[in-house]
């Protein structure tokens, strides 16, 4: 395994640019699934990012940058993959119930074991098609899974009436905003500066369309 000190410097660094003070615990326990992530990488192939110094950029201080958007008790990570974001945002927030939805059955593996040995009560995977869960949650993340318009029609079921979606994306997807699907709304789209890394990120929250008043 890679050695810990380096890593440990470049997440702390960057989480305290993101305004986050991790505790030591937090800390170790996300590196910890970096190990996971990079011990699993040789044969599943999980993450095209193979360093790990770059995996904490890329893959964690990504995730981390849209804590400050995360709200409510049940969260949804669509298309999760190799746990992203939802694994580090069940880390961070070990009183958050997260469900891990990907049918791929290599990945859900992962992410099963990614739970048991970072000892996550508070995390489960549905090995599913986001279509088929029929649970709603307070916020559903998705990361580079699909367009907008392809998230909310396959999942816009997993969100709750007062519930968010993050949908996490590189460039500003105006075509992608303009074709949202009727019943959702665009809350607000953020530029994201994610420490270390110099791609352009921006995070979508939508919402569902208040239901007009029946008439009587």
């Amino acid at each position: 395994m890679p050695a810990r000190d380096p890593l440990r410097q470049l997440l702390t660094g960057g989480a305290t640019r993101l305004g986050l003070d991790l505790a030591e615990a937090t800390v170790e326990r996300l590196l910890d699934y970096i190990d996971l992530l990079v011990r699993w990488n040789r044969a599943y192939n999980l993450s095209a990012v193979r360093d790990p110094r770059e995996m904490i950029t890329r893959h964690l201080l990504d995730s981390l940058a849209i804590v400050p958007w995360v709200a409510g008790e049940r969260l949804a990570d669509v298309g999760s993959g190799a746990g992203l974001p939802g694994l580090p945002l069940a880390i961070l927030a070990p009183q958050r119930q997260v469900l891990l939805i990907d049918a791929n059955g290599k990945k859900a593996r992962f992410l099963r074991a990614a739970i048991r040995d970072l000892g996550l009560r508070n995390a489960r995977v549905a090995e599913s098609r986001v279509e088929d869960v029929g649970e709603t949650f307070d916020c559903v993340t998705a990361r580079a899974f699909a367009t907008l318009a392809e998230m909310l029609d396959g999942g816009g079921q997993l969100l709750g009436p007062a519930g968010r979606w993050l949908a996490m994306k590189g460039r500003f997807p105006q075509d992608e905003i303009d074709a949202v699907p009727a019943g959702f709304r665009i809350e607000a789209v953020h530029a994201l500066e994610v420490p270390g890394l110099e791609a352009e990120r921006h995070l979508v929250v939508i919402q569902r369309k208040a239901q007009d008043p029946v008439q009587s």
